[in-house]
């Protein structure tokens, strides 16, 4: 089952924002990255079994701040 994943990140600069999705697509089951918002500060993930707290965590580690903001059917 396919479901959507928004996660509000903390992204000071276009690197930080490169760094979010490459971590994002690199997780296993994601079908789509994108990101969401007036100052792009939330990334969007669609795949099919894709741990939102395990990504969430990666995301942490190799960025910074992260929040899950919602998960839902896709």
């Amino acid at each position: 089952m396919k479901q959507k994943i928004v996660m509000n990140v903390y992204m000071k600069c276009d690197k930080c924002r490169t760094k979010a999705l490459k971590v994002a697509a690199s997780t296993n089951g994601v079908s789509f990255v994108g990101l969401e918002g007036d100052w792009k500060e939330k990334v969007v993930v669609i795949g099919d079994g894709v741990d939102a707290v395990k990504l969430t965590i990666c995301l942490r580690k190799k960025v910074g701040q992260a929040d899950i903001v919602s998960v839902a059917a896709a």
